[in-house]
């Protein structure tokens, strides 16, 4: 079943450098992709040179809207809104595409007739990702989060001090890696020096769902608390985990870790915000945000922004260690792209007897929705 596959540049966001390896690349020509087409400066941001991608003659480079008109459209970060109107209908969008706090974007996706797969609900039989780069997302963040904390408390490397107190929310795949990370500064290195030095390590406190909404208890937790992290996965994305008044309890020198990287969208009814109320929304671009950051009001018509601490977010963690993460996506996406390429989107079942077949149909946007639904 030869299709053609379109590779768009994430270039529309700015600090994003990530683009597919050639590896990724030359195996859609084994699995069956008539011809492949690259966006004019795909790879430029991971310092890659054109030839490298079409030395073996699988693939071409051509202009962003050639590109989208593909049969099937790959790219790690969803385009913008605005892109989705440059999809041909019946044709397939794989991406990370998370249908559940992106209500307004998988309206636009079935009104274009888009065959959308999202990478992030592509799930083994445990309903485990298959897809994800959850141990670099949680230790870039996790290493962001103590070097601001580390400029912002004077007692980070005195010997004398207590423990650093981490609040950790969410105990799923997520928040085991950002629990190991934080165990270590994000850092090996800073904490072997640290060690050495004779300063004491950090706590780090695991607070799940049924503790989270107790307010006593984690209003006393968050007062003892110099780092704070959600790395939760909420069934409700109109309801915070921690509300933005909770914060002011926090120490002064206190900072904000937002790893579950959920959108505000003031379109759906109730709002969806953040887990943590009130921190903005962060990119590659600019991922820390002080007290006094613009940035903050922005999303005060849906959420209470008024109390404050450095707070770091960002919509692509991975990207921070940009050639590591794509080498890892590129590994596991072989498994969806043969499935796509090589079987008709009306037999996906999420029943079939092939558990390829049954991850990417539970990945598929009219089959997750028709099962959310029930």
């Amino acid at each position: 079943m030869g299709r053609t596959v379109g590779l768009p540049r994430m270039s529309q966001h700015p600090g994003e450098r990530r683009d597919f390896l050639p590896k990724l690349v030359r195996s859609l020509a084994r699995l069956g992709a008539d011809e492949i087409v690259l966006e004019a400066g795909y790879g430029e941001g991971l310092g890659l040179e054109p030839d490298v991608y079409t030395s073996e003659g699988d693939a071409r480079f051509a202009e962003r809207d050639e590109v989208l008109a593909q049969d099937v459209v790959l790219v790690l970060r969803c385009p913008p809104n605005a892109d989705l109107g440059l999809l041909r209908p019946g044709s397939t969008l794989i991406s990370m595409l998370h249908f559940v706090t992106r209500a307004t974007r998988n309206a636009l996706l079935r009104e274009r007739g888009v065959v959308a797969v999202s990478l992030d609900s592509v799930t083994d039989d445990r309903g485990r990702r298959m897809i994800e780069n959850l141990e670099i997302t949680a230790w870039a963040g996790v290493e962001a989060a103590f070097r601001e904390l580390a400029l912002r408390w004077a007692w980070f490397d005195v010997p004398g001090r207590s423990p650093i107190r981490v609040t950790l929310l969410g105990s799923g795949a997520l928040g085991a890696h950002a629990m190991h990370a934080a165990t270590r500064y994000g850092n090996h290195d800073l904490r072997n020096s640290l060690h050495r030095a004779g300063v004491p390590g950090v706590e780090v406190a695991v607070i799940d769902h049924d503790l989270s909404w107790h307010e006593d208890y984690m209003l006393a937790r968050l007062h003892a608390s110099d780092l704070l992290i959600d790395a939760t996965l909420r069934p409700d994305p109109s309801v915070p985990v921690v509300p933005n008044a909770w914060l002011a309890v926090m120490p002064p020198h206190a900072v904000l870790l937002d790893l579950a990287a959920d959108p505000y969208d003031g379109a759906t009814d109730p709002p969806t915000v953040k887990g943590l109320e009130g921190v903005p929304h962060g990119s590659l671009a600019q991922h820390v945000f002080e007290e006094d950051d613009p940035a903050w009001n922005v999303e005060a018509a849906v959420a209470d922004t008024r109390v404050r601490r450095t707070a770091l977010s960002c919509n692509a963690w991975p990207g921070l260690r940009p050639t590591a993460s794509m080498e890892r996506y590129g590994e596991q996406i072989e498994d969806v792209l043969e499935v796509v390429l090589a079987v008709p989107e009306p037999d996906w079942d999420r029943a079939s007897p092939h558990q390829r077949v049954r991850a990417v149909a539970r990945g598929e946007l009219a089959r997750w929705t028709a099962a959310h639904e029930r």
